[in-house]
C-alpha cells in the first residue's frame, strides 16, 4: 500500500508494472474525435499507430498499451499541439468508461467520486494508478502513470477530472492548485485558459489539490442505489479482464456477501476456489491483506449506504455485515472521525450550489 508520512491515505493501490497492459478502446475513440476536430486524417494516423479501425466499434474492447502510446505520439506529431491532451478530454462521452462513468455520476460527494476513480481505474487502463490523500485541510489526488505514458495522456486525465468537478460543483470551480511533472509547455496560455487553476510544471508528481469542504459536500444528484449497481458491474468487468487481480476478485465477492454477515478469509477463499493460505499469500504479494480489503470495502459502502436517507443505521449495520451497531460506529469513527449519525447530519446540512448534468463527460 502507498503511504505518505505527512498525510492520511484515503485510497490508492500500489502501482506495479504490468506486462501486457491494456486501455479501453473508448480512449482511442476520444483521441480520434479530437484528431478529426483538428482536421487530421484519422484513418491514416490509426494505420501508423498500428490500430485496426474496426476495433473502435466495440465499446468494451481494449487495445495494448504500446499501441495506445503510439497513437498519442502520432496524434501529437500530426497536430503539433502541446495542449492536445486537454482537447481529448472534451471528446470523452458519458458512456466512454463503462460502468465507472455512471458510478461517478451517482456519487454522493466529490471525495466519493475520486475514490471510485482510484478503486476502479483499471476499467479504463491499467497503465495509470490514482491515489487520494487527506493532507490536513486539503485532499490531494495524485496520478501515477506507468513509465512511458505520454504527457498528453496525463493532461487529458487532469482535464477530465476538472470537467467532472465543475459539472458537480459549478462552472467556476477550481482546485487550489495543479502540479504536473511535464515540462512547461510552449503555449502555456492554453493550459491556463482550459484548466483555470494555479499551475506548476516540472513537479515531482502529477497532483490536483482540493479544499476539504468542497470535496466532502453532499451532492444533490447522489444516487447510492445506482452507484452500488454500477460498482458491481465495474467489479464484474474487472474480474473478467484481470483474472490475476486477486484484490478485485476479493472485493467483488465481499460486495455480494457482506449482507449475510462478515465472511471469514476461509469463506472468501472457498468462493474463489483457492485455499486460505494461497489467498493470504497472493494478497501479500499484491501489497495488502484480507482485513485491509474488508475494511476498505466496508468504508466505501458505508458512505454510499448512509447517503441514502431511506437506510436506517440498523440497515447499514446489517448491509455491511457488522454483528452490532456499536461495532459499526467504532469502525466509522476510525474511518471518518465522526459517528454515522453525525456524518449523515453534516452531509445533509451542506447541499451543493449546483447539480451536475447527467452527461458530465459529454462534449
Amino acid at each position: 500500500m502507498r503511504t505518505d508520512s505527512a498525510a492520511e491515505r484515503v485510497t490508492g493501490p500500489d502501482r506495479a508494472a504490468h506486462a501486457g497492459s491494456t486501455t479501453l478502446v473508448t480512449w482511442a475513440k476520444a483521441i480520434c474525435r479530437a484528431l478529426d476536430a483538428a482536421g487530421c486524417d484519422v484513418p491514416e494516423i490509426l494505420c501508423r499507430a498500428g490500430l485496426d479501425p474496426t476495433i473502435l466499434n466495440e465499446p468494451t474492447a481494449r487495445c495494448p498499451f504500446e499501441q495506445g502510446v503510439e497513437l498519442w505520439r502520432c496524434a501529437i506529431e500530426a497536430t503539433g499541439d502541446d495542449a492536445f491532451g486537454l482537447k481529448v478530454a472534451s471528446q470523452v462521452r458519458h458512456t466512454s468508461f463503462h460502468a465507472l462513468s455512471y458510478g461517478i455520476i451517482a456519487s454522493s460527494t466529490l471525495k466519493e467520486a475520486f475514490e471510485r476513480i482510484c478503486r476502479y481505474c483499471h476499467v479504463v487502463s491499467d497503465a495509470v494508478e490514482y491515489q487520494l490523500l487527506r493532507c490536513g485541510p486539503e485532499y490531494h489526488f495524485v496520478i501515477h502513470p506507468m513509465q512511458n505514458v505520454p504527457f498528453a495522456s496525463v493532461d487529458a486525465a487532469v482535464a477530465l477530472q476538472l470537467r467532472m468537478c465543475r459539472s458537480f460543483v459549478g462552472h467556476d470551480y477550481s482546485p487550489l492548485r495543479i502540479e504536473l511533472r511535464r515540462p512547461r509547455p510552449a503555449r502555456v496560455e492554453e493550459f491556463q485558459t482550459l484548466l483555470r487553476a494555479p499551475l506548476q510544471f516540472g513537479c515531482e508528481q502529477n497532483r490536483l489539490v482540493f479544499d476539504c469542504e468542497s470535496m466532502e459536500r453532499l451532492l444533490d444528484s447522489a444516487n447510492p442505489e445506482l452507484a452500488r449497481h454500477n460498482d458491481a458491474i465495474a467489479l464484474q468487468y474487472l474480474a473478467r479482464i484481470e483474472r490475476g487481480n486477486i484484490q478485485a476478485r476479493v472485493r467483488e465477492v465481499l460486495m455480494r456477501r457482506l449482507e449475510c454477515g462478515e465472511p471469514s478469509q476461509e469463506e472468501i477463499a472457498a468462493l474463489l476456489s483457492v485455499s486460505a493460505r494461497t489467498l493470504q499469500r497472493r494478497l501479500g504479494e499484491s501489497g495488502t491483506t484480507y482485513k485491509e480489503i474488508l475494511d476498505e470495502t466496508r468504508h466505501a459502502l458505508a458512505l454510499t449506504y448512509l447517503s441514502a436517507p431511506e437506510n436506517s443505521l440498523s440497515d447499514v449495520t446489517y448491509l455491511l455485515g457488522f454483528s452490532a451497531g456499536s461495532s459499526f460506529t467504532r469502525a466509522f469513527r476510525r474511518w471518518t472521525g465522526l459517528s454515522p449519525s453525525a456524518w449523515r447530519a453534516r452531509a445533509a446540512r451542506t447541499p451543493p450550489p449546483n447539480s451536475p448534468s447527467p452527461g458530465y463527460l459529454a462534449a
